[in-house]
């Protein structure tokens, strides 16, 4: 019994800290693992021309496919922060991970808008071939990626 008290009286004053590490992500899980799931599925849809996001992001592209160097950071980071860090936040409830997930969305946001810009332009005044579905695909997702977890993340007590 006497052991027991004093297990409490360890945790007690634990508790607080222990709290204030840790998010609640409640409906908004659900929201964020849709979209994590969303962002390997357009990993497994075309990117740039006939490759994939998967082979642009391990450049296994068909031999004639000209990939630069933005859709692959972009497959780098939205792989990265839209499905590791977002999937370990969500299983770990860490507040420094969520952080990290909402910054790392936010930076992979950016590329994201640039490896589409990169599609449509090339150095000479004909348009370039377009961006892919997939591509397509893992901006519109990181776009709420990012918007729920900042929300968040910063609506933290």
């Amino acid at each position: 019994m006497t052991d027991d008290l004093s297990d409490l009286q360890v945790e007690v004053p634990k508790a607080p800290r222990r709290a204030f590490r840790q998010i609640d992500p409640g409906a908004r899980a659900m929201v964020i693992a849709v979209c994590v799931m969303l962002m390997i599925v357009s990993a497994l849809l075309p990117w740039v021309q006939s490759a994939s996001g998967w082979q642009v992001l391990f450049g296994l592209a068909p031999k004639g496919t000209p990939i630069g160097l933005v859709p692959v950071l972009f497959a780098f980071c939205a792989m990265l922060f839209g499905v590791l860090v977002s999937g370990a936040a969500l299983v770990t409830r860490l507040w420094a991970l969520s952080f990290a997930a909402a910054a790392g969305c936010g930076f992979s946001l950016v590329t994201s808008l640039l490896a589409v810009w990169s599609q449509q332009s090339t150095s000479s005044h004909e348009p370039g071939p377009g961006p892919g579905i997939g591509i397509i695909l893992g901006l519109l997702t990181l776009i709420v990626l990012t918007f729920q977890w900042v929300k968040l993340t910063f609506a933290r007590d």
